[in-house]
């Protein structure tokens, strides 16, 4: 048996602490002609937006530079938190110094030091949704056209 639905205003606290405390997300793409990709990448909340890193010629670095767009997923699928967002590219040194540092601080991960050429992706969502189980489809969006329901 499964737990009394939350309210939206729980779900939106609940995915902000995801965000906030989370490393990784799963990040879905599309190229031009429509191949779905999927990776789990480090990610750092800035209250505001995702910030990710990936080569810019992987095929997931490619398709968030071409469409400007990705869906995130955090949780697992009985506790998942759905993110649409538009997608921001940026050299890897365009990102000012402080930011870097706090990401490798969070994530472990610091792309600035590879030889590889990384891009960052600064991904702010315009929509998102939470649920449990089949009792929080109802209500499950928290997000619409970049502003909070709740």
């Amino acid at each position: 048996m499964s737990a009394l639905p939350r309210s939206r205003a729980e779900r939106r606290r609940d995915t902000e602490h995801r965000l906030a405390t989370d490393v990784d997300v799963w990040v879905a793409s599309a190229s031009a002609d429509g191949s779905p990709h999927l990776v789990p990448l480090s990610f750092d909340w800035d209250g505001e937006a995702l910030l990710a890193a990936t080569p810019a010629h992987s095929p997931t670095g490619r398709n968030l530079d071409a469409t400007r767009t990705a869906r995130l997923a955090l949780g697992h699928t009985r506790d998942v938190a759905m993110i649409e967002g538009d997608v921001e590219v940026l050299d890897i040194d365009a990102l000012p110094p402080h930011l870097g540092d706090r990401f490798a601080a969070r994530t472990g991960f610091d792309p600035r030091s590879l030889t590889a050429t990384y891009r960052w992706f600064r991904i702010t969502p315009r929509r998102v949704q939470a649920w449990r189980e089949e009792n929080e489809l109802t209500g499950r969006e928290l997000m619409r056209e970049g502003r909070w329901l709740a």
